[in-house]
């Protein structure tokens, strides 16, 4: 390590005790991290006790730490409950044990294979929006978490989760919550709480024995894999255990939802704060799909340019995934700075996304910024929804075709208006979610 390597930056004084009051005043870890870029710079240490991560800001170390230098970083951590939780899950291992599960696990979510599940997301999304009465009120943050679900079971592992939809909504938030931000992070062997240890077991049962019932019938059958069933495909695959299967199942469940549910849920709040996009983009259903009730094609699905531009701002607003973290197992220099070894190292997706070194009036909602041909122009690895390098995210594919198809099914069935969205705000959970939720008044459109 060169001997003009730098000590972490830390805030001053004065600067902490603004941090501080920013922290108590919106009781929001968002606006700490942000304050902290504002007064210390884009690298800087955070000194709380019992947890001091370094947080990196900005193109060159996110390249640095996503690319450059991925393998000086353990992405595993063993204190932390999503590690408890995946187990051995693609998530949460590191090296050739990683690269074995997503080579096993990226050919059934590959564009190529997602884009035959275009006429089940349209299903999917009847499913839930055929239960809207006209003028009644919905969570959008609820109801679109129920789509995700539908669609991540019936398409990518072809389960109906239709009929365990009630009694494993509970264990599905109780898992989310225990791998959100929490005491954890301050005090690591901290008690968890009875009801997660029995969501983990409810997940379990019901994982082990959709597992067990699949291997049987193609064992019975001897059927190859679909290429479009992730399931099969790890059944099919050698030294694959229930196990080891079961950890791929709940990472893809928890992560791959929640994700999805995050996103459909920040369109619909920021469509609703701008009725004029709101407009534009109902307009552009119209003209592509128009009043047909069987699925668009991939052509129609490719043509929503438009909505597509809403869906990238939105994910640079508000990244479902909004911090990176990884371990330094060994002493790392990142950009000119010592990060000491068994340091927590976070790369702040959020704020790269906000960042106004890089971005024009960054605050703003503004889908323009993303016009084919037409895009404003920033650093690689300044915009990464969907993380980068090797370990990007492994459902970004599907992610991208599912949302342009489910918004655009209910856009053309149902008109959409905002209630009390100055109430809403960004939560720091497992995903960056809209806190108390997106309630909007839901009218059906008149036969064009």
């Amino acid at each position: 390590m060169s001997d003009t390597v730098q000590p972490l930056p830390i805030a001053e004084p004065r600067s902490g005790l603004q941090v501080l009051r920013g922290l108590a005043r919106d009781r929001s870890l968002l606006t700490a991290l942000a304050l902290m870029r504002e007064h210390v710079g884009p690298i800087f240490q955070i000194t709380m006790p019992r947890f001091r991560p370094a947080v990196f800001v900005g193109p060159d170390a996110n390249r640095q730490i996503l690319v450059t230098a991925r393998d000086q970083f353990s992405w595993r951590n063993e204190t932390d409950p999503v590690v408890r939780l995946l187990r051995r899950g693609v998530l949460v291992v590191d090296g050739a044990e990683h690269d074995h599960y997503r080579g096993i696990m990226d050919p059934p979510l590959q564009r190529r294979n997602v884009l035959p599940h275009i006429p089940a997301f349209w299903r999917y999304t009847d499913a839930v929006v055929d239960t809207w009465a006209d003028g009644s009120t919905q969570d959008m943050l609820v109801e679109m978490r129920k789509l995700a679900l539908l669609i991540l079971m019936g398409t990518t592992f072809h389960v109906d989760f239709a009929p365990e939809m009630e009694r494993l909504w509970q264990p599905i938030l109780q898992l989310i919550e225990y791998i959100s931000p929490g005491l954890w992070i301050v005090w690591p062997g901290a008690p968890g709480k009875a009801s997660h240890k029995q969501a983990i077991g409810a997940m379990d049962d019901y994982l082990y024995s959709i597992i067990r019932a699949r291997r049987a019938r193609m064992e019975d059958g001897g059927l190859a894999p679909d290429p479009t069933d992730l399931l099969e495909n790890l059944i099919a695959t050698p030294g694959m255990t229930d196990d080891l299967i079961r950890d791929q199942l709940l990472t893809m469940l928890i992560a791959g939802h929640d994700t999805s549910t995050a996103l459909l849920a920040w369109t619909f709040y920021l469509l609703g704060m701008h009725p004029e996009t709101m407009a534009q983009v109902r307009a552009e259903v119209d003209a592509v799909v128009g009043t047909q009730d069987e699925p668009p094609s991939v052509e129609q699905v490719n043509e929503l340019h438009f909505l597509d531009q809403v869906l990238k701002e939105t994910l640079r607003l508000y990244p479902p995934i909004h911090i990176g973290n990884r371990r330094a197992p060994h002493d790392i220099e990142v950009c000119g700075y010592r990060v000491p070894e068994g340091t927590r190292v976070m790369y702040s997706i959020y704020l790269s996304h906000r960042d106004k070194d890089h971005w024009q009036d960054p605050e703003q909602f503004c889908p323009a910024r993303f016009e084919r041909g037409n895009e404003e122009k920033v650093p690689p690895f300044t915009y990464l929804p969907f993380g980068g390098g090797p370990r990007n995210c492994i459902g970004a594919a599907f992610a991208q075709v599912e949302a342009r198809t489910a918004l655009a099914r209910m856009i053309q069935r149902f008109d959409f208006e905002l209630l009390d969205g100055d109430k809403i705000h960004p939560h720091m959970g497992a995903t960056l979610e809209p806190r108390p939720g997106v309630s909007m008044r839901i009218t059906r459109r008149a036969v064009r």
